[in-house]
């Protein structure tokens, strides 16, 4: 039987994380799920970020594959400093790297800015090859935005941060995983002249499970509804019949299994 790759497997062959929480506070977060079913926060704590000192001081050696950071919380201001330093540490390992954000412009900048300091200084490192940037966009609606991802930038905040990476000469992609409402097109067509990679498309994965932990009001109950109403699986062969010429567009686990697509064969592979 053939193994399901899913989730960021899909992506890379190892995660990296510093933080416990993330202030975003994603109604859908998979990691908040874990954390408060495992009893290490709550749905209230989830959005209070906390250092784990043990992995921002943890080696970091070459992975045999493309790396993800973060997967378990978001790039935040609050502590953009061990941020940096700990991309900073991938990179110096000789890493090829996913960064992946909800994004902060201020965080991105930053970011963009201590990576051309490292190929200033030595160019055999040859860096901004080995970053790829990918921007978690489920909705152009900034009401939607709100409402399932409630600490995280707006929609122009996180266009803009895409500009500033494209124009700065940094592979960039974009997420739409979950996509949100039904208007996904949308945001594919505002972020599509700043993409050099891809544009993933994903569904809202294990729904109702992950908001019973999160804390879930009547008002995310009916848009999760409404939400799963939309990406049925005559409308999802539909989204997928629009962009299935499109070499820059990518499907997730969520909506291959839906459309009759080959998985990864193994972890990192689907990239």
């Amino acid at each position: 039987m053939k193994k399901i790759i899913s989730g960021t497997k899909e992506w890379a062959v190892k995660n990296y994380n510093i933080l416990s929480g993330c202030s975003h506070d994603c109604k859908y977060c998979y990691a908040k799920s874990m954390a408060i079913r495992f009893k290490r926060k709550t749905a209230d704590t989830w959005k209070e970020e906390e250092l784990l000192q043990e992995a921002c001081s943890k080696k970091v050696g070459k992975a045999k594959g493309q790396v993800m950071y973060p997967s378990s919380h978001d790039i935040t201001p609050k502590h953009l400093y061990r941020h940096t330093d700990f991309i900073h540490k991938l990179i110096i390992a000789g890493n090829d790297i996913l960064i992946v954000s909800k994004p902060h412009f201020e965080c991105i900048k930053e970011i963009c800015e201590c990576i051309k300091e490292i190929c200033d200084i030595d160019n055999s490192y040859k860096n901004k090859e080995k970053i790829l940037f990918r921007f978690t966009i489920g909705s152009a609606n900034n009401s939607v935005l709100k409402l399932w991802e409630p600490g995280a930038p707006s929609f122009e905040e996180r266009l803009k941060s895409l500009k500033y990476a494209f124009d700065n000469g940094f592979k960039t992609s974009v997420s739409c995983e979950p996509m949100l409402d039904n208007h996904i097109d949308e945001v594919v067509d505002q972020v599509y002249p700043y993409v050099t990679d891809a544009i993933w498309l994903g569904n809202l994965n294990q729904a109702k499970a992950r908001l019973n932990f999160n804390g879930c009001s009547e008002e995310m109950k009916e848009s999760m509804e409404q939400l799963l109403e939309w990406q049925n699986e005559e409308r999802t062969k539909n989204l997928y019949n629009r962009y299935r010429k499109n070499s820059k567009i990518k499907y997730k686990e969520s909506i291959k299994k839906i459309v009759g697509l080959d998985t990864a064969d193994a972890s990192g592979l689907d990239i």
